[in-house]
């Protein structure tokens, strides 16, 4: 589907990287027919010398080049990036945006473009274990759907939502999510500092402990088994974790977490709400 499909990424970072090796890794098109756009020559040819992709300066000119323009640049960047691009890319072209906060209403007006696929991935896409959330505007037909899918899905899983709130509630869950389990895994670690063991040794029993974990639940997860129901079966009574899983729960470790992912949603809407108010007429 995409072997002549020319798309062009407007900002070289690090998700635009993980995203072009993707493609390229799942063999969805040829290198040549990737372009690259951004201000720093420096890291445009190092792109072009890694994977053999196109190098821009110009984002217009890519991106009036491509049949999917890819928005990956930062979000305080965006609106400047798009205006310059506006009239720039072709009638038929689908833009898919991974920026944070950025609504398909705002891309659209700031474009004057109404293909739009807005979505929200996160960092394990970089070494292609990412898991993204997307929707489209009413405008994107079933090929260009089927093209974004494809795309999305060459660094990780997707997950298609019709309606665009979920993308705000993907930023919290999922898009912010590694952070969560770092801090946890950095928790546990200097807990096991603390019981006496080197960090070397206790950061890799916390690393292994946790990838077992995932990789025991993805085994378990055809037979539909609850996450409590994996818990219990570690959970003796009257036992070590029953102990303490009796402190996380006194120490409101349950409710932290909820009300920790509820407060980066409403910051997530906030962010929104900024950018559209900042809107040009």
């Amino acid at each position: 589907m995409l072997k002549n499909t020319k798309i062009a990424f407007i900002g070289p970072g690090a998700m635009a990287e993980a995203m072009l090796s993707g493609i390229l890794r799942k063999n969805l098109t040829d290198p040549k027919n990737i372009l690259t756009s951004g201000p720093i020559i420096e890291r445009i040819n190092e792109l072009q010398a890694k994977y053999g992709t196109m190098p821009f300066t110009d984002n217009a000119k890519a991106a009036g080049s491509a049949d999917v323009v890819i928005l990956s640049v930062k979000p305080q960047r965006l609106e400047k990036v798009l205006l310059g691009l506006n009239k720039a890319i072709q009638e038929d072209a689908l833009v898919l945006s991974i920026v944070a906060g950025a609504s398909i209403n705002k891309i659209s007006a700031l474009l004057n473009h109404n293909k739009i696929v807005r979505s929200m991935p996160n960092t394990p896409a970089q070494i292609g274990k990412g898991i993204t959330v997307w929707c489209q505007s009413n405008s994107v037909d079933g090929k260009q759907n089927e093209i974004a899918k494809s795309i999305l899905a060459s660094f990780g899983k997707e997950i298609f939502v019709k309606e665009e709130e979920y993308l705000d509630k993907a930023t919290a869950l999922s898009g912010t999510g590694p952070a969560y389990v770092y801090l946890f895994m950095e928790a546990m670690v200097d807990a096991g500092v603390h019981l006496g063991f080197s960090r070397r040794i206790a950061e890799r029993l916390v690393i292994e402990t946790l990838r077992g974990s995932v990789d025991f639940y993805d085994q378990n997860f055809n037979n539909h088994k609850h996450l409590a129901t994996l818990r219990n079966q570690v959970t003796s009574p009257g036992g070590t974790t029953a102990e303490a899983i009796y402190y996380l729960e006194k120490a409101g470790f349950r409710t932290a977490i909820s009300r920790a992912i509820w407060a980066a949603y409403h910051r997530s809407k906030e962010l929104g709400k900024d950018a559209e108010t900042h809107q040009p007429e």
